[in-house]
């Protein structure tokens, strides 16, 4: 044991000197349903910047039409999500697909989600160096000292710009997601306030110069955009004339091209392990948000630029509706020049974000896949200071770079190839959460609406209806985006191809065998600290052991608000080795814990990740478990210690063992309360140390009746029911030590007592 600092106070000193490892992980920090939202809408919201002017450019002057209706079905997408969380915590794409349908459509579904990721940064941070590169051209020129740069300098600015961008998100996701979703929030709050401004400003506009509404979409009219951008409308679709003539395919088209309006639903599933408790309605709650935030943010962008910016005027604003509106608007010119420049702004921050949004969720699909053995281990190895996942997220970011070079800084190539991935990956979700409603029919906590019972048997049309339309759209998308389809079908092959080499690399290793284990940091200290641990007093230790049984655990995360009151989730390792430690280092997990160590922890996180609470995991070496227990309560100023049935010891046993344990304390001892959890749910409470006993009703009754003889005397009239308990102690003392028989007879007494009924709850002292 290490030796105690001078500084270290009295009672520090008296207390016991306990050697522990204590093991951290990022998936341990919960956030609020705001910053879940604000993850989220930094790519949603984002979109509303360029989707209206890239689907106008498409399908015609109806695009806004096709957008709002995007928007409206982007609510029945996430209710697909949220049904698919509300089962599987760590759900997204891969655990849902793979649960229903098998491990290569999986991998399939994820290679196409990441191909989505991949481009979901590159487009969102160039659109941004973008934008920055407009102002800069407009306002050189209006202050009398013009930049001329043409199409290609300007697209290589926004490629220099995106790299950077990307640089500093990679850095805060390194980080950790508290960092990144702060940083969102911050943002969307920025983004909150322009959206409000526009929009006044646009009903006054409206108001004031009067306008008119989008032409209804049409056949007609997207025939016409389609010859307008020389067959860049129906792609492969012009060569098949019968399907291109009817209406409804025409206006699945048009939505197919404006579905980049709803990227960002998948983040909201990686997300959604991070969500504080409780966790199922901080989600809704999230949802929610996001839809009435994207909705109105993104669908009347798109009516108001068509309504206010002339026709003659808007194509050269399709790349920057926003800042075409701010220029618009009515008011005088250097007020609206001075509102562009705050629009642009606040769109390179909101298109920087939706970078932060992309590394966050690719790092969460690929997280999943490589607890399921698809990846090696290697990936997870969590930072040595930061604890996050940093190598997945330095191969995301290095791909997100590559494509920022590749296309050149060129946000039309990027958007041309955006919405393969997503539409595909909603798809298979959709047909996986159908699938699993046969497959797996039990209780949910959540169902998407639309459900119908028939002969006992419950039908989910309204799910069977939303992946239904998905796949339509999917499927046409492959025909009308030529460019997207050739290089998502690649893409997609290759990671594929490396998924089941990486997986079989894996299980090769594993033997056959593979079981997720959470990846930890493992710090060891040898003196335990609470101040140390940032522990707060009055806290829970839960002493843990058999990872099969936890129930004790879920039940004290559900009883505990734990942002007041701290868990502390202790295992006890009996000595069997000694490291030879100075200081509190970081080690990696394979260093210090053990394997079932690591299993048993991983357990508790996938239970604190459903309930949404945060715990503290230490492991501390000790040579008598319940030692190691009680001065772990005592060295963090612990209130409770709860503990699982033994199954050695009977109830009382186990009680008895922690109370000598207890007793072996240095002064000051702390007060503790002791509660023994069973499987059904009865638990079993007990005082340790001196406190005042609880009595049978038969004992009570006997104790006021002996008050009642003897206060009937005047000379005992001011007698307590507390000095007939002394006198009786005093006198069973002097009988135990009066002779050579006097123990003897004593202990037989009490063994008689204890055969008598027991009328108190079990447990009681």
């Amino acid at each position: 044991m290490s030796t105690t600092p001078n500084n270290v106070n009295v009672n520090e000193v008296r207390r016991p000197a306990i050697k522990v490892f204590v093991a951290t992980t990022v998936m341990l920090s919960f956030i609020s349903f705001w910053r879940a939202a604000a993850i989220v809408l930094s790519d949603l919201a984002s979109s509303a910047y360029y989707v209206g002017g890239d689907a106008e450019k498409v399908i015609g002057k109806s695009a806004p039409w096709f957008v709002l209706a995007v928007m409206l079905f982007s609510y029945a997408v996430r209710a697909i999500y949220i049904e698919s969380s509300a089962m599987f915590v760590r759900g997204g794409v891969y655990r849902v697909v793979k649960e229903a349908m098998g491990g290569t459509l999986a991998k399939l579904s994820v290679s196409a989600l990441l191909f989505d990721y991949i481009l979901t940064g590159p487009i969102s941070s160039v659109s941004a160096g973008q934008y920055l590169a407009g102002l800069i051209v407009d306002a050189s020129t209006r202050f009398g000292h013009p930049i001329h740069a043409n199409e290609t300098q300007q697209n290589y600015f926004a490629a220099l710009f995106a790299v950077l961008v990307t640089l500093y998100f990679w850095w805060k996701n390194t980080q950790g997601i508290h960092e990144s979703s702060e940083k969102a929030l911050t943002i969307m709050k920025i983004t909150t306030a322009m959206v409000v401004v526009l929009l006044i400003w646009c009903f006054i506009t409206i108001g004031s110069k009067g306008a008119h509404l989008p032409p209804i979409p049409s056949k007609d009219a997207i025939l016409a955009a389609n010859s307008a951008n020389h067959g860049d409308t129906l792609g492969w679709l012009s060569h098949l004339q019968w399907l291109a003539q009817i209406p409804f395919i025409l206006m699945i088209v048009g939505f197919g091209h404006s579905v980049l309006a709803m990227s960002g639903e998948e983040s909201l599933a990686q997300v959604n392990r991070e969500i504080e408790h409780p966790k199922l309605k901080n989600l809704e709650k999230a949802g929610l948000v996001i839809f009435i935030y994207s909705l109105t943010f993104t669908a009347l962008v798109s009516f108001f630029a068509v309504m206010i910016i002339p026709d003659n005027v808007r194509p050269q604003y399709f790349a920057n509706l926003i800042g075409g509106l701010a220029m618009n608007v009515v008011g005088p010119y250097t007020l609206k020049l001075f509102f562009q420049a705050f629009v642009v702004i606040v769109g390179v921050l909101i298109l920087s974000g939706a970078v932060n949004t992309a590394i966050v969720g690719a790092n969460g699909v690929l997280n999943r896949i490589s607890e399921d053995g698809v990846l090696t281990p290697a990936f997870r190895k969590p930072h040595p200071r930061y604890g996050t996942s940093y190598r997945l997220i330095n191969l995301i970011v290095s791909l997100q770079i590559f494509t920022i070079l590749a296309t050149r800084g060129n946000v039309y190539l990027l958007a041309s190839l955006y919405a393969f991935g997503v539409i595909w990956s909603f798809a298979f979700n959709g047909l996986s959460v159908t699938v699993l409603r046969f497959t797996e029919p039990q209780k949910r906590e959540f169902k998407v609406p639309g459900n119908l019972t028939i002969a006992g048997v419950e039908i989910p049309f309204g799910l069977g209806f939303i992946t239904l339309f998905l796949f339509t759209i999917a499927v046409l998308n492959l025909f009308t985006k030529p460019l997207a389809t050739i290089s998502g079908i690649s893409f997609s092959i290759v990671f594929l191809i490396i998924f089941n080499l990486s997986e079989h690399i894996t299980h090769k290793a594993a033997k056959g065998k593979h079981e997720m284990k959470e990846e930890f940091r493992v710090a060891e200290q040898p003196l335990i600290s609470r101040e140390e641990m940032s522990i707060r007093p009055g806290n829970i230790v839960v002493a843990i052991r058999d990872p099969r049984n936890l129930y004790y655990l879920r039940d004290v995360l559900r009883s505990t608000d734990t942002t007041k009151i701290d868990v502390v989730v202790m295992t006890a390792r009996i000595y069997h080795r000694e490291h030879a430690f100075t200081g509190s280092t970081q080690y990696d997990t394979d260093e210090l814990f053990d394997n079932y160590e690591q299993q048993l922890f991983t357990k508790v996180v996938e239970m604190a990740e459903r309930e949404g609470k945060t715990v503290k995991l230490i492991v501390v070496p000790t040579g008598n478990v319940f030692d190691g227990i009680v001065q772990t309560a005592q060295r963090l100023e612990s209130s409770v210690i709860v503990c699982g049935l033994s199954n050695r010891l009977t109830i009382d046993e186990q009680a008895k063992m922690t109370g000598d344990a207890w007793e072996r304390l240095p002064d000051p001892k702390p007060h503790l309360r002791m509660e023994i959890h069973a499987p059904d749910g009865t638990v079993h409470e007990y005082r340790l140390g001196p406190h005042t006993p609880r009595l049978r009703p038969q004992d009570l009754e006997l104790l006021h009746q002996l008050w009642l003889e003897v206060t009937a005397d005047p000379e005992l009239a001011s007698l307590h029911h507390y000095h007939i308990v002394g006198a009786a102690l005093q006198r069973l003392q002097d009988i135990m030590h009066s002779d050579p028989d006097g123990h003897r007879r004593v202990i037989n007494l009490l063994k008689q007592e204890m055969k008598k009924p027991d009328v108190l709850p079990p447990g009681s002292d």
